[in-house]
């Protein structure tokens, strides 16, 4: 495949990296999508992250993460879903509070719901104490990453969950939009993150619930 990472800013070894996820990409989206969409979705994605200053050698497989999960929205957008509602978990940072909603989400639902998570300005990195919080419930969270939303994955979702981030979560007319008034993990010790992970997860309980979802 050829290249369209030729960028100054990149090193060979990203170079060759972002050539070699295109190709992983256009193997598993073949018939859905052309070699051109997806290079567009990944050098877009790359994009996101390399403005946000996240310049590390891991840009390529956070591109690669990230464009394979928006075009999986965009599938469903365009008529490839399976019938699985779709939850997107909004926070300021996607670096606390949605991290947790998606933790717990994607555990209790098990393969019965699809969930994603996304901020508004996005941190470096997920709080390393609430990574510490869900591995005591026993829930790994350690390889996500902190992301924004894009179009795609809002058009996607069913149900939008927002949790302080305020006016800069937009609105999408159809969506069922949900707010969860809760504190704002950042800076705070362990012991202050415990109460805040047991209200998302009670929340998530009753979110799968309303969806008339089975509990794992």
């Amino acid at each position: 495949m050829t290249s369209t990472y030729k960028r100054g800013d990149l090193t060979i070894d990203q170079q060759v990296a972002l050539d070699t996820a295109a190709h992983r990409l256009s193997k598993e989206f073949a018939g859905t999508f052309g070699a051109e969409t997806i290079a567009r979705f990944l050098q877009t994605s790359y994009d996101e992250f390399a403005e946000h200053g996240r310049v590390t050698n891991f840009l390529p497989l956070l591109a690669e993460r990230f464009a394979r999960q928006r075009l999986h929205a965009l599938a469903r957008v365009e008529g490839g879903g399976d019938g699985r509602p779709v939850v997107l978990f909004l926070c300021a940072h996607n670096a606390g509070r949605s991290q947790m909603a998606l933790g717990f989400f994607r555990a209790l639902a098990d393969q019965n719901a699809l969930a994603w998570s996304g901020g508004s300005e996005f941190a470096d990195e997920i709080n390393p104490t609430v990574v510490a919080a869900m591995a005591e419930r026993g829930i790994d969270i350690s390889a996500e990453f902190p992301k924004p939303w894009t179009d795609e994955v809002f058009q996607a979702a069913d149900v939008v969950v927002t949790m302080g981030c305020g006016d800069a979560c937009p609105v999408y007319p159809g969506k069922r939009y949900l707010d969860w008034e809760l504190d704002d993990p950042a800076g705070k010790a362990l012991a202050d993150v415990r109460p805040i992970r047991d209200e998302i997860e009670r929340h998530v309980h009753d979110l799968l619930a309303q969806l008339d979802l089975p509990s794992v």
